[in-house]
């Protein structure tokens, strides 16, 4: 297969599983709805000159979980910015101890964020803490999908570093 990193790199990351997939499918359907809910709100208020007043809320707990959870995508998909100028003067093996680090940095990153996000959901719950909106939303319902998001982010970052583990150990001259 050679030396080329593009090419080794294909051959390491992990591809998407059913995580991935599943989130993929929960932020796809989450701007469906997102849509819907600004449209209806479009038309009610411009031809009926009435508004649920729900709208900037559920679509403020819809970015939020969109955030979240597109977290584990973009990094199966490789979606998110590397230096390239950095990584382009770095041998194949060098790149793969950067991107070693970079996981290993991040997972870690994504574990404490895992820790306190939980500790929140659980305290809202706990607490039931409700949004003081028509609406009244426990606010544990959309705190959850933030360490739910974080949680799938760890899986997928675990996943890459092991592939890069094993890019690493392959480039060894």
């Amino acid at each position: 297969m050679g030396n080329d990193p593009e090419a080794l790199e294909d051959r390491f990351h992990p591809a998407p599983t059913w995580l991935e997939k599943s989130c993929m499918a929960v932020c796809a359907i989450s701007i469906i709805a997102m849509g819907l809910i600004v449209i209806s709100e479009i038309v009610t208020r411009n031809l009926f000159g009435f508004s649920f007043e729900v709208s900037e809320e559920l679509g403020g707990y819809i970015i939020v979980g969109i955030s979240f959870l597109s977290l584990p995508v973009c990094q199966v998909y490789r979606s998110y910015h590397h230096v390239q100028f950095v990584q382009a003067r770095l041998s194949p093996r060098m790149q793969a101890l950067s991107h070693i680090l970079f996981d290993v940095l991040s997972l870690l990153f994504c574990l404490i964020l895992l820790w306190q996000l939980t500790r929140y959901a659980m305290s809202s719950y706990q607490s039931g803490d409700q949004a003081p909106t028509p609406l009244g939303t426990p606010l544990w319902i959309p705190a959850t999908t933030m360490p739910l998001g974080v949680l799938a982010a760890s899986v997928s970052l675990l996943r890459s570093l092991i592939g890069n583990c094993r890019r690493f150990r392959a480039n060894r001259a």
